[in-house]
């Protein structure tokens, strides 16, 4: 069932400077052809193995989302641990403080060297995936799935969006994942709709607010073959506010 053409409005806008880690809320995001400014610059490792933070697969990693990140205005990553004061990141505080607060040696590493300071001399790690430049969420979707789940909580930060759109609700329909090959405007970005992201066991983590709730993901997999949102390329890079319109092209 489609939506009209005229769709909705952005009602949030999300960047996440280290993959895993919780993401940063944004008034305004700089969308480039190839990615979001800001956005996965950097990961988390088990310093032990190097193995990077996988939160959907293993237990030893399920508070990492609890972790909380900000760039600075020098674009600096800054995290802080439940209850911690903010730190500079990558650095040997930081590691200190994570490997404490995750129980095993952890540090952070940008993916390439020029996303950290000029003075950071340590190690990178590899970027475990990166789909699509855009994740869109819309309204409707979660609406949907509290539909289905009617005592869990269908929280955007389950899923990781970059650009959540209010719009109206529609009976029995998850709608952006029926768009796979439109294009959208949304302000002056233009995207076109490139495939249904698939959900994976990093929905089911609690996080600040909301609970550990494996239903989420089974409601998924039963009522829209474990999809939920869509990946998104850019054919137009701009800027996107809150409040900007959003319209099939």
């Amino acid at each position: 069932m489609s939506a009209p053409a005229g769709i909705g409005t952005v009602s949030e806008l999300w960047r996440y400077p280290a993959s895993s880690l919780a993401g940063e809320r944004q008034e305004v995001i700089a969308v480039g052809k190839e990615t979001i400014d800001g956005d996965r610059l950097f990961g988390l490792v088990d310093a032990s193995n190097n193995e990077i933070a996988r939160p959907d697969r293993e237990a030893k990693w399920h508070k990492v989302p609890l972790i909380r990140t900000r760039l600075t205005g020098d674009r600096e990553l800054e995290i802080a641990v439940p209850g911690g004061d903010w730190l500079a990141a990558p650095g040997a505080e930081s590691d200190r403080v994570v490997s404490a607060y995750l129980g095993f040696d952890a540090s952070i590493r940008p993916f390439r060297q020029e996303n950290a300071a000029p003075d950071y001399a340590g190690p990178l790690t590899a970027e475990r995936y990166r789909k699509a430049p855009v994740h869109l969420l819309t309204t409707a979707s979660l609406a949907r799935l509290k539909a289905l789940h009617p005592e869990g909580s269908p929280d955007p930060r389950r899923f990781r969006p970059n650009i959540v759109v209010d719009m109206a609700a529609i009976e029995g329909s998850f709608p952006e994942t029926d768009w796979i090959g439109r294009k959208l405007a949304i302000g002056d970005l233009l995207l076109t709709i490139s495939e249904p992201c698939r959900r994976c066991g990093f929905t089911i983590i609690a996080q600040d607010g909301f609970d550990h709730d494996p239903a989420i993901l089974r409601s998924l997999v039963r009522h829209n073959a474990h999809n939920m949102g869509v990946y998104c390329t850019v054919d137009r890079p701009a800027r996107v506010e809150i409040g900007a319109p959003m319209r099939f092209v």
